[in-house]
């Protein structure tokens, strides 16, 4: 590779300022790469939990809500589906997880005190699709928590992807660079002070064979 650099001792001391910086960030970021890894693997872990415990909640909601559908009239199903007994607010914030902002939801209010999950009296429904909405109503917290984990979990995966192609940048091409163009002005100054001391020797000679002439 062709350098193109000014070989003076200012450059020579500009540029190995830069590449102790660059070793340092270097240092940094693969720090930083290895602590996202270890967060990102316990999320993973933690994800993988929690949709397993969720996926099987689910399914058996859907099986006994099959079961009622079998047992009901359509019309009786949605006329005891058709209003909710309460709203769901939801707060969302975010927090900071190695500079990734990831977000952080709560439920700050479920159901009324006292309130309950089923929108509609016993009288004209099954048992099947009581336990089905029971079970909706008791999974509402995992799914939320469920949604954060993949939210986190997808949000780390792009900054370690950014951190993994910085640490790559500064280790394969930014750092030789510095430490190729810090040689190359090394052997340039190193040249031109034994041609300096050549020149300073030779200037001594003829001083010397005048005085002794």
């Amino acid at each position: 590779m062709e350098i193109r650099v000014n070989p003076t001792r200012m450059e020579y001391n500009r540029l190995k300022g830069r590449l102790k910086m660059a070793e340092r960030g270097h240092k940094l970021l693969k720090d930083k790469r290895d602590e996202l890894m270890r967060r990102f693997l316990e999320l993973v872990k933690e994800n993988k939990r929690v949709r397993e415990e969720v996926e099987a909640q689910l399914k058996s909601s859907f099986a006994n809500f099959l079961l009622a559908s079998a047992v009901m009239s359509r019309e009786a199903m949605e006329e005891a589906l058709m209003y909710p007994p309460a709203p769901v607010e939801l707060a969302v914030e975010t927090i900071n997880i190695m500079s990734v902002r990831a977000p952080e939801i709560k439920i700050v209010q479920k159901q009324e005190a006292g309130g309950n999950v089923t929108p509609y009296g016993f009288a004209t429904t099954s048992g099947e699709l009581d336990t089905s909405i029971a079970t909706l109503a008791n999974i509402l917290p995992q799914l939320i928590r469920l949604a954060k984990l993949e939210k986190t979990v997808s949000l780390l995966a792009d900054e370690i992807d950014k951190t993994r192609r910085r640490v790559n940048a500064l280790e394969h091409i930014m750092i030789p660079q510095l430490q190729e163009t810090i040689r190359y002005i090394r052997m340039k100054l190193d040249e031109n002070e034994r041609s300096a001391l050549t020149r300073l020797m030779k200037v001594k000679d003829i001083v010397r064979k005048e005085e002794t002439a």
